[in-house]
């Protein structure tokens, strides 16, 4: 076993992972909930332009999670990688791959950007945006010059969490948040640019992330593995190591894009732009709520990464069990406070101008899709045991079978069909998660006794 100090939390990783998975979760959940608040400050400042702007810049947010998407997914292939060769105890090769990873990275990013940006357009008008096209593209334009830093900045992560370390992630993200919060009404209002502002706030706080973590790796040099470009030399199995999980966990969240955009267009059909508003708003508090779930999952792909590296296939079983009893509990107890508190969180983003009209809507919506949040404990804590042993593809299945199957059958069953119209929609995304979560659990508790019995 590794048993430089720096490489401290490896050895956790292999020797005990439950603690391992709460020493990586805890700076997960900080780092994923500061992210989260990018969207809701962005939201909250921009609810003051009037209900049509949050629309609008509801409509550009699934394209928006197709940029942090590839991001995460690209960096959950990294962490998978780099976390499996320390596993098997081959430093040079991890820092070869982190090599691999920043490349890639790059690349990718250049070629969505120019794609979304020639088809950002077309998209919106799909997707129903109509009179709130003008700010969506006012948004969205901006957004997408500086999607190379979005990207960049959320796959850089997955290098630091394939060493175990979601510390310093965590600090680079919590000054970048208050950069924002700062920024946001400067930008916005005293500077009167509008949705624009917003989006320039968001890119600047990226740059900064970026800074922060490029000093650790190459002027501080204090990181365990070392991405430097004497370390790089191309190998074809490091690559498709990252790219088995990293693509396909992409496409995963890509689909997560493609599901909010036919939601967002059929809640337009069986309602308004002001259901739009509703949802996008909406959903940034259930990212918000089921962050620590998604943080715990984040911390459980380098866990088991490690000790399927290490052939320790038992620890896989231990951490995956644990994962869902903690994630279970924290998807209960947030439920419960966003059910009985959501008039004051709606109140938030719908207190003053236009936006006081979708209040309402608000406060139920988010009393009512609290109801899966337990089962989603389940769900994406075995999503994620798939991408910790390299099963990439397996995982991006789940995701569209939850999303694109099972969500939108029942959405659409229970909006149009039995015509329960809006509410109907937010129940067939309540009904769709418990199925689909359980179905994941019994599948990886599968999957990982086979592991045990080889």
């Amino acid at each position: 076993m590794l048993s430089n100090d720096s490489s401290n939390s490896v050895d956790i990783m292999l020797g005990n992972p439950k603690k391992a998975l709460i020493k990586m979760s805890i700076p997960l959940i900080v780092s994923l909930l500061i992210t989260s608040f990018y969207n809701l400050i962005d939201a909250a400042w921009v609810s003051g332009l009037g209900a049509d702007a949050l629309a609008g810049v509801g409509f550009f947010t699934p394209i928006f999670m197709i940029l942090v998407g590839f991001g995460n997914g690209l960096g959950s292939g990294a962490a998978f990688a780099l976390s499996k060769y320390l596993g098997e105890n081959n430093k040079q090769k991890a820092n070869n791959a982190s090599v691999h990873s920043i490349i890639l990275d790059i690349v990718i990013s250049m070629i969505l950007t120019i794609i979304l940006l020639i088809f950002l357009k077309p998209i919106l008008n799909a997707m129903g945006a109509g009179q709130t096209i003008g700010y969506a593209t006012d948004y969205g334009v901006i957004i997408l010059l500086g999607s190379i830093f979005i990207i960049f900045s959320n796959a850089l992560y997955g290098i630091f969490r394939g060493e175990g370390d979601t510390t310093r992630p965590m600090y680079a993200m919590i000054i970048s948040a208050i950069l924002n919060m700062v920024l946001d009404p400067i930008f916005i209002y005293t500077l009167n640019l509008g949705v624009k502002g917003a989006a320039i706030a968001t890119i600047i706080s990226s740059v900064f992330v970026i800074l922060m973590l490029l000093y650790w790796f190459y002027i501080k040099k204090d990181t365990y593995l070392k991405p430097n470009w004497n370390n790089f030399n191309f190998k074809m199995d490091i690559s498709i190591d990252i790219a088995k999980v990293g693509i396909p966990a992409s496409i995963q969240l890509l689909n997560n894009a493609f599901f909010a955009a036919v939601f967002s267009a059929l809640l337009a059909y069986v309602g308004s732009t002001d259901s739009v508003a509703v949802y996008s708003t909406g959903w940034r508090v259930v990212i918000i709520g089921t962050t620590p779930l998604l943080a715990i999952g984040t911390a459980l792909i380098s866990v088991i990464a490690a000790n399927y590296g290490a052939k320790n296939y038992n620890n896989i079983q231990v951490a995956h069990r644990y994962a869902m009893k903690v994630s279970i509990v924290i998807g209960i107890i947030v439920a419960v406070l966003t059910n009985v508190f959501a008039g004051d969180i709606a109140s938030v983003f719908a207190s003053s101008g236009s936006s006081i009209r979708i209040a309402q809507e608000l406060t139920s919506f988010l009393a009512w899709i609290v109801i899966y949040y337990p089962t989603m404990g389940v769900g994406v804590a075995s999503t994620y045991v798939f991408q910790g042993i390299g099963k990439g593809i397996t995982a991006m299945f789940q995701t569209i079978m939850r999303e694109t199957g099972f969500t939108i059958f029942f959405a659409y069953l229970l909006a149009i069909v039995f015509g329960f119209g809006v509410w109907g929609a937010w129940m067939g995304i309540v009904l769709g998660e418990i199925v689909s979560n359980n179905i994941t659990m019994v599948w990886a508790d599968f999957e990982i006794k086979k592991l045990i019995e080889k």
